[in-house]
């Protein structure tokens, strides 16, 4: 999302770090092209002029042109104001001293609140607790029905009274089936609209009032620019929100919306909505995404997937395996689904500093390509798959076949578990002599392969 906002100001930074010596002139110069980028990023324009003023206030607060490096100064500062302006520091969701724990989910149709709702519940399954879905949007056709089909791609159980029309009466018996039920959280989908109206926000009061929430989180649609903003004033002043749940992050727009929301509303963003899976909700932390804008990258969200697929156990087994050189080709295919599961592969090159930069507008890895790699593979039998070495002429033929590839593909493959079965023990070894490691990849296939 922050693609055009993230090109601009590395190219401030970097005519500024050419420079060498800067002196204040230089630096105003630069803040005013932040604050252009900023407002082509569809960034509120108070929240733009403010961001500039304390940017220039800490700058010359810290005296940064007799630093030895002064754009690397403004750099830092303008990375802290990117973090304040998010919010600063990470909120974690709060819970009820006394279950159940309930988050009432408010937002306008189009927003993503209902799938956003099978999200939370799925990552909170995932943290141990046993949440409900309630559905109350009883004016949306299949309202209900789609979130019972979300509920049940995120594996957790949803309430539904069909023939009701009362929302908050809806709301008060899953309440007491969450209590009868042993549920710890209760996750109310509320009704929403095309656009703001009275009788809406009358509804979301009544409820409010009525099943005293522990959070009402309002859904953003990051894509809508200063609208999420306006929408943000209005529910917060009208209904009363404790968080922000931002969704479609992984869009295609200028990513104002995140930059603005906080300041105006006061409010913290405490997920993102990164894609279509049920697993697509990240925990928002502010620092994180300041670095993400400014081409830095994200280790830790990158880790915390990683943790989050792969057990310590199985990650014990895979090390075991490499070092005795047992590492299969079946072994090989489980990697590959393990990193698919993390999320869209140009998401994650994104998360690695300096290097998500660089491969703008290069060839990246391909996630068809990766499906026909799994392809070929599970056209091979047991046999063949732990002892690549039977694999002879007709056989590699037959695997062809049954994956719908070319024998060329096949012999591509081949190639690069063997090269990457090489990198491992070369690494292994290198790491006992203390030596650096070589150049290369993990011979990852590329569009351009």
């Amino acid at each position: 999302m922050f693609d055009n906002l993230q090109t601009r100001l590395g190219e401030i930074f970097r005519r500024l770090s050419g420079r060498g010596a800067l002196k204040p002139e230089d630096v105003d110069a630069a803040l005013r092209e932040v604050r252009m980028a900023l407002l082509e990023a569809d960034v509120h324009f108070t929240v733009a002029r403010d961001f500039v003023a304390r940017v220039r206030e800490a700058a010359v607060g810290q005296e940064i042109w007799k630093s030895l490096s002064p754009a690397q100064q403004v750099i830092k500062i303008v990375h802290e104001e990117l973090a304040r302006t998010l919010g600063g520091v990470h909120r974690e969701l709060r819970f009820a001293p006394k279950p159940p724990t309930v988050l009432m989910l408010v937002g306008l149709h189009g927003t993503g609140k209902t799938t956003t709702a099978a999200k939370l519940a799925h990552l909170l399954r995932r943290r141990g607790r046993n949440p409900l879905l309630v559905a109350t949007d009883l004016r949306r056709p299949a309202a209900v029905q789609q979130l019972e089909v979300v509920g049940r791609a995120a594996g957790v159980a949803t309430f539904s009274q069909p023939g009701a029309d009362d929302p908050v009466a809806v709301a008060r018996a899953a309440l007491a089936q969450a209590a009868r039920a042993g549920h710890d959280v209760v996750i109310i989908d509320s009704a929403g609209r095309l656009h703001l109206d009275e009788e809406l926000m009358a509804e979301l009061a009544r409820m409010r009032e009525a099943v005293a929430p522990t959070e009402v989180l309002l859904t953003l649609d990051a894509m809508t620019g200063q609208d999420a903003v306006t929408m943000a004033e209005q529910f917060t002043a009208r209904v009363g929100v404790d968080g922000l749940i931002l969704t479609k992050l992984d869009g295609d727009a200028r990513g104002g919306a995140a930059l603005s929301v906080v300041a105006v509303t006061g409010r913290p963003i405490l997920f993102a909505g990164v894609g279509e899976r049920v697993e697509a909700l990240e925990p928002f932390h502010p620092d994180r995404m300041a670095s993400r804008i400014l081409g830095m990258g994200d280790v830790l969200t990158l880790i915390e997937k990683a943790e989050a697929t792969m057990s310590a156990e199985a990650a014990a087994t895979l090390e075991r395996k490499l070092r005795r050189g047992e590492w299969t080709l079946s072994d090989f295919v489980e990697q590959l689904r393990q990193v698919r599961t993390m999320g869209p592969l140009d998401q994650l090159v994104e998360m690695i500093p300096g290097l998500g930069g660089r491969l703008k507008g290069a060839p990246t890895v391909d996630e068809r390509q990766l499906a026909r790699v799994e392809a070929m593979i599970n056209s091979m039998t047991p046999e063949e798959r732990r002892t690549p070495a039977l694999l002879n002429g007709s056989r590699r033929r037959r695997i062809a076949r049954g994956a719908g590839v070319t024998v060329q593909e096949v012999n591509r493959l081949l190639k690069q578990f063997e090269e990457a079965k090489a990198l491992v023990r070369q690494m292994e070894e290198l790491g006992k002599r203390g030596k650096r490691l070589p150049k290369g990849g993990l011979g990852w296939p590329s569009r351009s392969d």
